[in-house]
């Protein structure tokens, strides 16, 4: 996380989006109105691969219903995301070889999507490729984003889209562990 983007968020009123999104883009993706790569699903909750990952097997774990933040979740809900990252996780470090994960859950302050969900993202490993490694962004002169479409536009130049053939080889290794 930079820290540009927490002192954004310091005072910030919290947007209609957050109270109401019927555009959400994870319910779309829930509905099967937007496409995605499925790793997981049950009831509950639904595992995909994130479409502008961090690195190779970054991986978003999130609830069905729409619950904008974390504080907010049922406890049985948190139950079943609780299992479903579990069980993502170690099928995720088994299938990429690397045990090393960060597990995160942003709450307003850093969260592009409205809707609850954890990413679950396999850290750098010694000796790694330079594709598993997260992408260095140039300094920027401009202080402070203005705007929240424009702070998520800055915290994803960064990253790459999902390659689809990669994403979809990768997956097929996730599945046989789950």
């Amino acid at each position: 996380m930079t820290s540009f983007m927490i002192d954004a968020h310091v005072g910030r009123k919290l947007h209609q989006d957050w109270k109401d999104d019927s555009r959400c883009t994870f319910c779309r993706i829930i509905a099967d109105e937007l496409p995605a790569t499925r790793l997981y699903e049950n009831d509950k909750v639904i595992a995909i691969l994130d479409i502008l990952p961090l690195r190779a097997g970054h991986t978003l774990v999130i609830p069905k219903t729409h619950i904008s933040r974390v504080s907010e979740l049922p406890a049985e809900t948190a139950a079943a995301i609780g299992e479903a990252v579990s069980k993502v996780a170690r099928s995720l470090t088994e299938a990429m070889e690397n045990t090393a994960l960060n597990i995160v859950c942003n709450q307003e302050y850093a969260q592009s999507v409205p809707h609850v969900h954890y990413h679950i993202i396999p850290a750098p490993t010694f000796g790694s490729s330079s594709h598993s490694k997260p992408k260095q962004t140039k300094p920027s002169n401009r202080m402070s984003p203005t705007s929240r479409r424009e702070l998520h536009q800055r915290e994803y130049e960064a990253r790459g889209e999902l390659d689809q053939h990669e994403g979809s080889a990768l997956a097929v290794r996730i599945r046989a562990r789950l």
